[in-house]
């Protein structure tokens, strides 16, 4: 078995190559914040030297397959037509982020596996990484009870989508989709189900915020996550503020 150092990094290694021309809001700098909030949430929390390997393998591997789809030279047409389920109901995957290449699907397993990672430890990784989605929620999967490696990492992914850098990202990853910022006559869909939340549909990259990224502070399952989601939701709710009013030129 390659040591926790070199597994780290070999993990690094195939972060920068997979990642590679992602635009950024699912890049390698986006992996890398997640790996530190979640090794910081970790200590807060009180995790092991054991926990923590697992906390850190997992933040670093949790976008390893997401599917770019403009940068695969597949047209978002072809690729959802492509990736229709087994009912024929087709559910509109319109952004890559929800994507996954079916021949990446075992990199982040095989990985494990050519690291030598035990097997306890390849399977909580690979069920934080599964488990960890925001769609996964909404479909009522999120029920139950986490592991303390599952509460950090999925906490410190959905740090990373709120505050400053998470309207950054979204913003960021609007435009990639050629969104408009803002359409008063486009309202936000309210209590989203996992469905519609994935359904290929006109929306505005503030819409996000309200179907999203607003929601995500009650979401937290940890203590130190709920501290800083706090401070990051605010940030937001204060930046939509401004938005809202400079939009209707009331500021």
């Amino acid at each position: 078995m390659a040591s926790r150092v070199t597994t780290v990094r070999n993990a690094e290694k195939l972060v920068e190559r997979t990642m590679k021309g992602n635009d950024a809001s699912h890049d390698a700098a986006h992996v890398w914040r997640v790996r530190g909030l979640a090794l910081s949430l970790s200590q807060e929390e009180g995790l092991s030297s054991d926990s923590m390997e697992i906390v850190e393998l997992a933040a670093l591997l949790h976008d390893i397959a997401i599917f770019n789809a403009f940068l695969k030279n597949f047209s978002c047409e072809v690729l959802i037509a492509s990736l229709a389920d087994s009912s024929g109901t087709g559910m509109g995957l319109s952004d890559y982020k929800y994507l996954r290449d079916p021949s990446e699907e075992k990199i982040v397993e095989k990985f494990l596996e050519e690291e030598g990672v035990d097997e306890v430890k390849k399977m909580k990784i690979l069920t934080i990484i599964n488990g960890m989605g925001f769609k996964e929620e909404l479909a009522g999967h999120a029920n139950g009870e986490f592991s303390p490696e599952f509460r950090v990492v999925q906490d410190a992914d959905r740090l990373d989508a709120i505050g400053a850098v998470g309207i950054a990202r979204c913003f960021t990853f609007g435009g990639s989709r050629n969104r408009v910022l803002h359409d008063p006559a486009i309202s936000p869909r309210p209590d989203l189900s996992k469905e519609q939340y994935m359904k290929k549909e006109e929306q505005t990259t503030v819409n996000h915020f309200h179907e999203k990224l607003l929601k995500l502070k009650d979401l937290m399952k940890t203590k130190a996550g709920q501290r800083r989601a706090e401070r990051r939701h605010k940030f937001m709710e204060e930046f939509l503020k401004e938005f809202y009013e400079e939009w209707d030129g009331r500021a």
